[in-house]
């Protein structure tokens, strides 16, 4: 680890507050300590000199003030008492006369000061008879020293002067080993602070560390790992909150990871497409189903803007800038598809709080067959309404022509009742058909299955048109494929089938013409029944809604014949509801083959 990024970490500032704490307050106690220590032995030592000097003083009033002679022999007497009571290492003590000359002198390096004039303020300012004289000197030898003059007053007469001049140099080296002490000891201290320090940062950043290292993992998504828990401390407390933490993340993560595939599922298997854009209509997301919709892939999508890609007008891609629009019908064409179909567009605004808008939803649902269903019925309605509407103005023109007096007219009266007759049963038909179609549709006709011999069931369909197909000398054959004899399915439906199937042979096949009904089993064991002939057949172009409903070919002729436009479509419904399918087969001219084709029910199928 490089020095610099040391001391970035939470232990190193730890110590590093610590030391300085203690650094700062020893400092502050050391400064207080030795200034206090300082002043009070420099008072101390001051006191002792000045009492000294009063003490000094006073002894040598009265040897002072005596007579010459008894002052020659009192200073002597005065000498020997301060080479004895007052004889002090560093001190040198002078006594001097009112004239400021030194009678005495403590040291006998100077005893040739004797009978010189001390000059020294202090001195001076003693013999004036101020008592409080004193100062701090330094001499040439660099020595602190400490002076002290006291005047000597005997019967309120000046008679001379104590001077006291102490060394400092014992005071400050006391001082000085006192700071020595207290050195050592700061030193001592900071070391027993660093060492305390280091356990004490421990103690808090180890957890950090831990915790540090479990959040990376965490963040890697390793969440299996806990947080150990060292106390009931604020520590403590963090590590159990830690783990809280990491399991509430864990079991969020969990639920939105579950919610994304719940997403990416129900967007996948939609039936519906979904674009996601950004807020400049960038596709940023779409499902499969608007991919093959668009017939486009998800590597397609990059910087793909979805106006260009659905293919909206300038109008719309103004509307969707603006965030206005808000459904668009639009008609697609892929190159892949030779059809044409029609989605509806559902555009939904993604708003984010304080950003506005942040993309946009776009629904795509094929809506062909729904406009095929819608178209369908508008053309079912309009069918019914003019299938309708025919013969009842026929009926009511009929009966407006009788009630004006045709009806007294006997043979035009039978004429005109039974063309009313003919209208009404037309309308008859007509009404059971829709009726017969609508529980086919909704699955209300109930089959009644039961086993039916397939040769005997087509030898009654052509008995039952055998009078009209000797009138127009038509030629019948029935095929039936050896090996069928019996098949179950309702005999009354299927024959409904056939029955519509030869009618509508025998209606468009000329004079002389063939019809052949004929039964076999296809290879996949199903029996196929067909009715062909040899009739005007069915133009290409009507081929593909000739199932339709009301759907006619030529449609005066067969409305003519009596036709609803119903027989074929309920034809196919009942094949449709025996779980089979009908397909048909013409050339315009040459003749026309419907054929549907039956599964074999299990345990019937083909008797022998």
């Amino acid at each position: 680890m490089k020095p610099a990024s040391l001391f970035r970490t939470v232990q190193a500032k730890l110590i590093i507050v610590y030391m300085l704490l203690i650094l700062i307050a020893m400092q502050l106690i050391g400064v207080y300590f030795v200034s206090a220590m300082k002043n009070s032995l420099t008072s101390n030592f001051t006191n002792d000199l000045q009492e000294q000097a009063e003490l000094l003083s006073v002894m040598s009033a009265e040897k002072l003030g005596g007579d010459a002679e008894a002052g020659k022999n009192s200073v002597e007497s005065l000498g020997v008492i301060i080479n004895n009571l007052f004889n002090l290492s560093g001190v040198e003590i002078q006594v001097l006369d009112a004239s400021g000359k030194v009678l005495i002198t403590s040291l006998s390096t100077h005893a040739d000061y004797v009978g010189r004039k001390n000059t020294q303020t202090v001195v001076s300012r003693a013999l004036q008879g101020i008592s409080d004289n004193e100062e701090y000197v330094i001499d040439e030898d660099n020595e602190r020293k400490r002076v002290v003059a006291k005047p000597v007053i005997y019967n309120s007469k000046i008679v001379g002067a104590v001077y006291i001049v102490a060394s400092m140099n014992e005071l400050h080296d006391t001082i000085g080993r006192v700071n020595n002490i207290f050195i050592s000891g700061m030193l001592i201290a900071l070391v027993l602070t660093a060492i305390l320090s280091v356990i004490l940062a421990h103690t808090i950043t180890q957890p950090i560390k831990e915790m540090t290292r479990h959040a990376t993992a965490v963040a890697e998504g390793n969440f299996d790992q806990k947080m150990p828990v060292f106390g009931n401390d604020e520590i403590g407390q963090l590590s159990e909150a830690f783990n809280y933490m990491t399991s509430r993340l864990q079991n969020a993560l969990l639920q939105n990871e579950e919610e994304k595939e719940k997403l990416a599922s129900i967007l996948t298997n939609m039936s519906d497409g979904v674009i996601a854009t950004d807020e400049t209509g960038q596709v940023i997301l779409m499902n499969r189903r608007a991919g093959a919709m668009l017939s486009l892939d998800e590597d397609e999508l990059d910087s793909r803007d979805i106006t260009k890609l659905l293919g909206l007008d300038p109008e719309q891609t103004e509307s969707f800038a603006e965030g206005s629009i808000q459904s668009a019908l639009l008609e697609m064409s892929p190159e892949e598809m030779a059809t044409t179909y029609k989605v509806r567009v559902t555009f939904t605004p993604i708003h984010r709080r304080e950003f506005g808008i942040a993309g946009t939803i776009a629904v795509l649902q094929d809506v062909t067959e729904q406009e095929q269903l819608e178209a369908s019925r508008r053309e079912f309605v309009a069918n019914v309404s003019h299938e309708l509407r025919t013969p009842l103005t026929t009926i009511k023109s009929y009966t407006e022509a009788l009630d004006d007096g045709a009806l007294e007219d006997a043979q035009l009266a039978r004429r005109f009742v039974g063309v009313i007759q003919n209208e009404t049963e037309r309308m008859i038909r007509l009404v059971t058909d829709l009726l017969h179609l609508s529980r086919l549709d909704n699955k209300e006709a109930s089959l009644r299955k039961e086993p039916t011999d397939v040769l005997e069931m087509l030898e009654d369909v052509t008995d039952r048109f055998s009078f009209q197909m000797q009138q127009k000398h038509i030629e019948s054959n029935i095929k039936v494929q050896s090996g069928i004899y019996s098949v179950l399915f309702d005999r009354d439906q299927i024959d409904q089938v056939l029955d519509n199937l030869v009618s509508n042979s025998l209606k468009y096949t000329p004079d002389g013409g063939v019809v052949t009904l004929e039964a076999r089993l296809t290879e996949d064991s199903q029996i196929s029944i067909s009715v062909q002939d040899t009739g005007i057949g069915i133009p290409k172009k009507d081929l593909e809604r000739i199932f339709d409903r009301f759907y006619r070919v030529d449609k005066a002729r067969s409305r003519n014949m009596g036709g609803t436009g119903l027989g074929l479509s309920i034809a196919r419904e009942i094949v449709s509801a025996h779980g089979g399918v009908m397909a048909l087969q013409s050339e315009f001219g040459q003749g026309t083959k419907v054929t549907f084709t039956l599964p074999l029910v299990e345990n019937w199928g083909v008797m022998t």
